[in-house]
């Protein structure tokens, strides 16, 4: 069962790029000061709990190249996930699961590209 809801690749670059330039201290519980989900990801950022998403892409890219298609940051089981789909040089679609603070991959699914 999935903490909290998902991150589309605009809110979580704009986010993440915002939490690289922000001074944000943290703010203690998320539900109480009723912050919204991407203050939740920018403050994650600041706080070191979740890798910046540009450093994370681009170490990604050296191990598994392809175009990224989509980008959800998810706090699950207590930490931090990167769910990521990446159209692989091959044609194959990906969903790799990273720990969002060490940017280790967790799990790795693939299949084959539809034909329109």
């Amino acid at each position: 069962m999935r903490t909290s809801p998902r991150f589309t690749t605009r809110w979580a670059t704009a986010t993440l790029a915002l939490a690289m330039a922000a001074g944000l201290a943290w703010a203690g519980s998320d539900e109480a000061s009723g912050e919204r989900d991407h203050d939740r990801a920018l403050r994650a950022v600041q706080a070191g709990e979740v890798m910046p998403l540009p450093q994370l892409l681009e170490r990604l890219g050296r191990s598994h190249p392809g175009q990224v298609m989509e980008v959800e940051l998810e706090h699950e089981r207590g930490r931090w996930i990167y769910e990521i789909r990446l159209l692989r040089p091959d044609g194959q679609l990906s969903k790799l699961t990273l720990d969002a603070k060490t940017g280790d991959l967790l799990q790795i699914k693939s299949r084959a590209a539809r034909e329109r």
